[in-house]
């Protein structure tokens, strides 16, 4: 559904598809859509700058908060925060850390931090004076890796009640 005051798409919060997957091969900078990639276990998107072994492999932002970017006269698109997955229609900011998302037929991401403190200003902020990823971005390590590509639907994954520790076994 669209709202008719500010054109953004209301996310429907368990799934969702990628419209841009970002590379860039320096940190703090602006990422390229590359239409599609290999997403690497315990590392990240081959070839980006932020992959490694740390809990902030991949980095999501919706396409919505850009949007919500735009409508405040921002000439700001996909990749521009620095994200490495642009999404559409999944409600990340209301995902808590620990969630699994899938993403195409093989990779599984786990939300690790939502937001994030800048230390330096990035070249988004320096543009444009104000940067959404450390409200709305989100970061998760991979779990298990793949191929990637813009169209992707990308998914909360429903969690196995066995796996709670609070759960009483049968």
């Amino acid at each position: 559904m669209s709202n008719p005051n500010n054109n953004i798409q209301t996310v429907n919060g368990y799934s969702g598809t990628i419209v841009a997957v970002n590379i860039s091969a320096a940190k703090g900078t602006r990422k390229k859509n590359v239409q599609s990639a290999e997403i690497l276990k315990d590392f990240g998107i081959r070839d980006d700058a932020h992959g490694g072994p740390w809990h902030r492999q991949v980095s999501l932002l919706a396409l919505e908060s850009i949007r919500k970017m735009q409508t405040h006269g921002l000439d700001v698109t996909w990749g521009d925060f620095a994200e490495n997955l642009t999404t559409e229609g999944l409600d990340l900011v209301r995902l808590p850390v620990g969630t699994r998302l899938s993403i195409g037929r093989t990779a599984v991401v786990e939300v690790t931090q939502i937001g994030k403190k800048c230390h330096h200003r990035c070249a988004v902020y320096d543009q444009t004076g104000t940067c959404i990823m450390p409200t709305e971005g989100i970061f998760a390590k991979v779990l298990s890796g793949g191929s990637i590509a813009v169209g992707d639907t990308i998914k909360v994954m429903q969690e196995d009640p066995s796996d709670r520790p609070d759960t009483p076994e049968k």
